[in-house]
């Protein structure tokens, strides 16, 4: 399956209290799991920078990948991204191909 990386901002809002950022996590990971079982999840990051958290996963295709974006803007995001990611050894592979 393709692996996929989410990178989320939180609104202010949201980010501001812990309590209320846990119980909004909690939600949005089940929201998404009954949406998207097929999803498999890999790494969850909290960040410091431009983006508060990062997500790594695999789903079954750029759709369903869409879906997790737009479940992350309903629950609090004010902003995602989600780029494709390619594991290095298949890179390899591809590069060589050429």
């Amino acid at each position: 399956m393709p692996t996929f990386i989410l990178l989320t901002k939180l609104s202010p809002s949201v980010a501001s209290d812990a309590q209320t950022r846990e119980i909004i996590g909690r939600d949005w990971f089940s929201t998404v799991h009954e949406k998207c079982p097929e999803v498999k999840w890999l790494e969850h990051y909290a960040l410091l920078g431009q983006y508060d958290f990062m997500d790594i996963y695999e789903a079954p295709n750029e759709e369903v990948a869409a879906k997790v974006s737009m479940i992350t803007m309903s629950k609090g995001a004010v902003k995602t991204e989600t780029i494709t990611a390619i594991p290095y050894q298949r890179y390899l592979e591809i590069f060589r191909s050429m």
